[in-house]
């Protein structure tokens, strides 16, 4: 079928080490060590919004403030020497406070479950949950976590909106045999259930290829998509990620190929 040549070609073309130049996953291959790439991976996808040119010197400025140690650097407070706790501004909505809150729910994470993916582990243990390797599961552990411990404008405060960065995040800790994603989550969340990280980007192409009707950055929307992408990629619907990438540099090329009805919204 067309489109699924379409999206395996345009997948394989953009999903390289290559993709990593200018894109926030580069950080979390910074760092040596599985809490450290957790912890690096989580800090640079809150602050991935905007303008690159913007975010990308943030994400820096914490990565050379922890020396490349983003765990203990979290976990022993020594976050509080490098940030001070004002309303002044660190990265558009966010302010150095909003910040110190996000780094004091992530310490106190840590030191009651060790990391991060101990805490989804326990959150779907606890929670009765009927699928305990989600990824929605795991979203909904993270916004629950972050709204509990006070923690606004960074971490969604439930699962009604796209979770887009929450989604990237799990995307890079749950995908295997990438040059681009971590998958050191492997073993925790079946990468099939992952969900498309929803931005204007993504909903432009999906629209062009006539994978959504709707402009609305909901989950719902998320969900949707992916749904259709999984009928491409079954086992790993989210390497359509890379394929709406590339799509969205060059769509001029791909304008004569027409996706069949079944995968139309």
């Amino acid at each position: 079928m067309r489109h699924k040549s379409l999206l395996n070609k345009l997948a394989d073309q953009y999903e390289t080490v290559d993709f990593l130049q200018g894109d926030p996953a580069w950080f979390m291959h910074q760092v040596v060590g599985k809490r450290n790439q957790e912890t690096m991976a989580f800090i640079a996808s809150c602050l991935s919004y905007g303008a690159r040119k913007a975010f990308l010197p943030r994400i820096q400025h914490l990565l050379d403030c922890s020396h490349a140690e983003p765990y203990e650097w979290i976990l022993k407070g020594k976050y509080r020497l490098d940030i001070p706790d004002d309303d002044r501004c660190y990265y558009r909505l966010y302010s150095n406070s909003m910040m110190i809150d996000l780094f004091q729910a992530l310490q106190k994470m840590y030191q009651e479950y060790g990391d991060m993916e101990n805490y989804i582990r326990r959150y779907a243990e606890t929670s009765e949950q009927t699928e305990s390797k989600s990824a929605f599961t795991a979203i909904e552990a993270l916004c629950h976590y972050f709204y509990q411990h006070d923690v606004k404008g960074i971490i969604p405060k439930n699962t009604l909106s796209c979770c887009k960065r929450v989604c990237m995040f799990l995307r890079w800790m749950v995908r295997t045999d990438s040059p681009v994603d971590l998958g050191i989550w492997g073993e925790l969340i079946d990468k099939r259930s992952l969900i498309m990280p929803l931005d204007t980007h993504v909903i432009q192409q999906a629209m062009r290829l006539k994978l959504l009707t709707s402009k609305s950055a909901t989950m719902a929307s998320a969900q949707k998509l992916t749904s259709k992408l999984r009928e491409v990629f079954p086992d790993d619907p989210l390497k359509a990620d890379f394929a709406l990438f590339g799509y969205g540099i060059n769509p001029v090329s791909y304008t004569h190929l027409t996706l069949p009805t079944i995968l139309r919204v």
